[in-house]
């Protein structure tokens, strides 16, 4: 974990695609920045969001993915994924991104402190934008969702920042588990709401995961 590293800061700003016949908006489309990057509590300095029911905001300040993963995913789709084009803010390396526990606090760099809040869950305009077939479906069976970080201390971050892992919840669910626990795995659902540090939105999210359960 000593090695774990930013490798790309990326941001984007708000575009027209098409999503399922539709003219849709999104900011999905990240880009390096050269340089430092100044992040605060809605995220980082000069990104975008289209769809602010859904992305951004203090819960989803920022949107970690690991390299290796976007490797992964390079050679399931036979097709090269850049550093930001799972529309990331942080392109990490060395980090198990997909193992972090939800409510765990990141140090990046020697100014910003994160925490991991909630997994990235796929959308159509994700798929619109990657133009893979069934990309929903096929994004959320590999369970690599990302992380979204809430920023509890500001500053700048940028390229080469070490990331080092200041603590984490006594209640483990990861990551990976908590993209199963929003897609119905009850026991992983009454487990993550008893962790501190979640996204204030799994309160709602687990009592309709929960709710149709006892439906």
């Amino acid at each position: 974990m000593s090695n774990a590293r930013i490798i790309s800061v990326n941001v984007g700003e708000i575009k027209d695609i098409e999503v399922s016949g539709r003219q849709g908006r999104t900011a999905i489309d990240k880009r390096k920045v050269p340089g430092r990057v100044f992040a605060c509590a809605l995220g980082l300095a000069g990104d975008h969001q289209a769809d602010l029911d859904h992305h951004g905001g203090a819960e989803q300040a920022l949107y970690a993915y690991a390299r290796e993963d976007l490797d992964w995913w390079t050679e399931q789709a036979g097709r090269e994924f850049g550093n930001g084009e799972f529309g990331e803010n942080l392109t990490t390396s060395s980090l198990d991104v997909t193992g972090a526990l939800i409510g765990e606090v990141w140090q990046l760099g020697e100014d910003v402190v994160a925490q991991v809040t909630a997994p990235r869950i796929p959308c159509q305009v994700f798929k619109a934008w990657t133009g893979e077939g069934q990309w929903v479906r096929r994004f959320a069976a590999a369970g690599r969702p990302g992380a979204y970080l809430r920023v509890l201390s500001a500053g700048e971050i940028g390229a080469g920042d070490q990331i080092v892992v200041l603590s984490r919840p006594e209640v483990r669910v990861t990551v990976a588990d908590a993209m199963r626990a929003y897609y119905g795995d009850t026991e992983i659902m009454r487990t993550l709401l008893t962790v501190a540090g979640r996204g204030a939105k799994w309160d709602e999210i687990g009592a309709e995961v929960l709710g149709r359960v006892r439906a």
